[in-house]
């Protein structure tokens, strides 16, 4: 049973709220962050907005982001990225937002930029931020939205 016009609706309102589509491709073992420089900006806020918050200071505190809520950010004591989470702690998830925003400065369209060997060298997984235009909609980069 396909999910409601009302449901895709709202799940394209989500996107747009984020401001970038992500996907986990477990096969290429990486996390997509797709979306315009300034859609992608939202991730770096994210983050900031995540780790000043004190009850996150916590190893194992965690929030989840986007309409079905599977990218997670997590507090632990090591900085990583896998199939589960992008984690650390505050202050590497601080700095990740610090190499996000710097790569974004130099991104144009069609860039794809991988920062995990910046952010946590041997993680299982990169981080890939896909560059589009400034008028990318994340909503239509969802498969489950065509």
């Amino acid at each position: 049973m396909s999910p409601s016009d009302t449901t895709n609706a709202a799940t394209r309102e989500e996107w747009r709220d984020l401001g970038f589509f992500y996907d986990c491709d477990d096969v290429g073992q990486r996390w997509r962050l797709v979306g315009s420089r300034t859609g992608l900006r939202e991730f770096p806020r994210l983050l900031r907005i995540y780790s000043s918050n004190p009850r996150n200071a916590t190893a194992s505190e965690h929030d989840h982001y986007g309409p079905y809520m599977y990218l997670k950010v997590m507090t632990w004591p090591d900085a990583g990225i896998d199939e589960t989470s992008i984690h650390g702690t505050t202050d590497d998830l601080q700095r990740l937002a610090e190499i996000v925003d710097a790569a974004l400065e130099q991104a144009a369209p069609g860039d794809a930029i991988a920062v995990a060997e910046r952010f946590a060298p041997g993680s299982e997984y990169e981080l890939v931020l896909e560059i589009k235009a400034e008028d990318f909609d994340p909503a239509e980069a969802d498969p489950c939205l065509r």
